[in-house]
């Protein structure tokens, strides 16, 4: 589990593609130096597995379903990437929950400047519009964002200067894609009032 506050970016080095497996080897820097072989970690939002630690850089494998319904099917080397060690027992708990199971991919379809902050209108899929709500929270590639506005398949989060420095969500563009999960209470609720 997740709170949404990323605390490093990484950089793609490589991706393996071989014999129907997908391998990310990304560096971190010491981010990851008191990290070990099956930790969780959330990449862009998606919550993965190292599998090898090898100096600043650590592995994880991608399986069908991930690159199903995130945008990781199209990264390349060289991207920048929003990084989250799992929670621990007894730390601060800010942002939301996030699970790191990401519901879908949403468009960028604009973005506004507001002086030093920036206003960014989201579309996503009507299966995911519905646990959206003003003043909810949503995860956008992996950073947990208080939605400011939405609409039929829409929603608007405000990013202030210092979420810009320390993820990558500030090399969105439109036309962006970007990894969406929706608040698990939201997710839940549903299910139970069913």
């Amino acid at each position: 589990m997740f709170t949404g506050i990323i605390k490093k970016t990484g950089i793609i080095k490589k991706i393996n593609k071989r014999a129907g497996k997908v391998h990310f080897t990304i560096n971190a820097g010491n981010y990851i130096n008191k990290s070990k072989i099956g930790d969780s970690i959330a990449c862009d939002g998606v919550c993965l597995t190292i599998i090898k630690i090898n100096k600043d850089n650590f592995i994880v494998e991608l399986m069908p379903e991930t690159l199903r319904l995130t945008k990781f099917i199209n990264y390349k080397a060289g991207e920048k990437i929003n990084l989250e060690l799992g929670i621990k027992i007894g730390d601060r708990i800010d942002g939301h929950f996030v699970m790191g199971h990401v519901d879908g991919i949403g468009l960028v379809k604009k973005i506004i400047k507001k002086g030093k902050y920036k206003e960014i209108i989201i579309k996503v899929p009507k299966n995911i519009i519905r646990y959206l709500s003003y003043k909810g929270s949503v995860s956008v590639n992996g950073v947990s964002l208080t939605i400011s506005g939405a609409g039929a398949d829409w929603f608007k989060a405000s990013l202030i200067s210092h979420t810009l420095k320390e993820t990558n969500l500030s090399e969105l563009k439109a036309g962006s894609k970007v990894n969406i999960e929706v608040d698990m209470i939201a997710r839940y609720l549903e299910k139970l009032l069913k």
